[in-house]
């Protein structure tokens, strides 16, 4: 079985490949730093006895996008597991932030999913066990003070995944979306609390891994995962 990840040097998406290297999947990684990708693919291959690969590529660019999906279609590697996990985060109130603030996020949280998932679907159909997972944030069921078009974009993505779920099931595609609130990534460095008030980036990795696991008859549709004290 073969697993895509993206956004998969750093945080959660490492996090992600990591569980399913644990679970015997190979993978097949997607970022922007080379250097990164190369030691996580060495040593998940090593560790784990599994077969990963990487492309380094800016996930904000359409072009860049789709010469990787492309290139891996024409490749004939199978594909059976797609986590769409890449994402930015910048702050900011709507209506004060710059013009250019949510196109800038739009195409990385929104537009990098929807291509990848489109261009790749074809070749997941052809999968006995074909499964997308969107990385979404609890920021997709509600507003946060200062985040206002991240959480525009996380609701978008949210939205894409329960119609994605739709428009999968007639072909055995399932579509699960896992919504974490704050886990201690880089994202958050510098920030004065300690670090059980987060969520380990591990956590949302075991999620990934037993959404994986389900007998094929079942989909978890959506779960979100938090801080024990709550929301940061």
């Amino acid at each position: 079985m073969v697993a895509l990840i993206t956004g998969a040097s750093r945080g959660l998406g490492l996090a992600i490949a990591e569980a399913l290297a644990q679970e015997g999947l190979d993978l097949v990684l997607w970022s922007r730093n080379e250097s990164l990708l190369n030691d996580h693919a060495v040593r998940l291959s090593q560790l784990y006895k599994v077969s990963v690969q990487f492309e380094a590529l800016d996930l904000s660019n359409q072009s860049e996008i789709e010469s990787a999906c492309e290139a891996l279609l024409a490749s004939g590697r199978k594909l059976d597991l797609l986590v769409n996990n890449a994402g930015n985060f910048l702050p900011g109130s709507m209506m004060e932030e710059s013009d250019n603030q949510l196109d800038d996020l739009w195409s990385v949280n929104v537009k990098a999913a929807y291509t990848i998932t489109k261009c790749l679907w074809p070749r997941l159909a052809q999968s006995q066990r074909a499964h997308v997972v969107n990385i979404c944030s609890t920021a997709s069921r509600m507003g946060y003070p200062a985040g206002g078009s991240y959480a525009v974009t996380k609701h978008a993505l949210l939205g894409f995944s329960e119609s994605l779920r739709l428009e999968g099931r007639p072909l055995g595609i399932r579509v699960s979306s896992v919504l974490p609130g704050a886990a201690l990534t880089d994202s958050w460095a510098g920030v004065d609390l300690p670090e059980d008030r987060f969520m380990k980036a591990s956590d949302v990795g075991a999620v990934v891994r037993q959404i994986w696991q389900l007998n094929l008859s079942a989909v978890i549709e959506d779960i979100t995962l938090r801080p024990l004290l709550g929301d940061i």
